[in-house]
């Protein structure tokens, strides 16, 4: 067993295979500002801004990106992308370089979008009509969209969670009953599964759901090998979560 673990955590310092190459050639390889993305893989946009919350951000990424480093798989090129391309300052102080800008750029077909915490999807945030615009064109075409924190209050005043059972940061639960009536929130849940929906609780657990929803894309022991590289305990059957089986 020892063995197997220390072997799980060489794996994820690999580096991807060289031999790949991007998707959009004409972006990715002439412009070096932009990110080089592989063929044969999901495409996970992380949307990002000032104020965005690290665990909420590096949680997804961290689960998401180790996906190169697993055999036989279609793993996941993970980018991100904002309003702009200069550098974005986290709610913690830790300044990024977002990958596009989705004001200017060509995107990427996006086929998993995720949606962070940030410090204002409570108020500002949630009247910035371009980034919400973009978050519902995204959303048509994408195969699964993910919420952490209060993330689900993008994708709620993006009317994308009318119909749909969703959850949010704990001590925001009632924040956002109250803000869309409509909808189905639930409580002591770490994350809601529901159709193309993945809302989660955030802070650490978003790595709970960022396993999940490898554990359906790729199965349980993808999921924990990808738990095991970042030495994760990881059962779904432990977690509180609720899926709504009629999708």
């Amino acid at each position: 067993m020892r063995f197997l673990f220390l072997l799980l955590l060489l794996t994820a310092c690999q580096s991807p295979k060289e031999t790949e190459v991007p998707v959009d050639p004409e972006q990715s390889i002439e412009d070096s500002r932009y990110k080089k993305l592989y063929t044969d893989r999901y495409n996970v946009g992380i949307l990002v801004m000032d104020g965005v919350y690290n665990t909420e951000l590096t949680a997804p990424y961290d689960i998401f990106q180790h996906t190169i480093f697993r055999d036989s798989i279609k793993a996941m090129n993970v980018f991100m992308v904002a309003n702009t391309l200069a550098p974005i300052t986290s709610f913690e102080g830790i300044k990024m370089l977002p990958d596009f800008d989705y004001l200017k750029d060509s995107i990427p077909n996006i086929d998993i979008l995720v949606v962070p915490s940030a410090e204002h999807h409570l108020d500002s945030d949630l009247e910035d009509t371009a980034m919400l615009d973009f978050v519902r064109q995204t959303t048509k075409d994408a195969i699964y969209v993910t919420s952490h924190c209060d993330g689900a209050f993008v994708l709620a005043e993006a009317g994308l969670l009318d119909g749909h059972v969703s959850t949010t940061f704990p001590s925001d639960i009632e924040a956002m009953r109250q803000r869309y009536p409509r909808l189905d929130v639930r409580d002591s849940v770490l994350f809601v599964h529901h159709a193309k929906f993945i809302t989660s609780a955030g802070g650490a657990k978003s790595f709970e759901a960022a396993l999940y929803l490898c554990e359906l894309l790729y199965g349980k022991t993808v999921a924990d090998q990808l738990a095991a590289g970042l030495v994760i305990d990881w059962n779904l059957e432990e977690v509180p979560h609720t899926i709504v089986e009629n999708q």
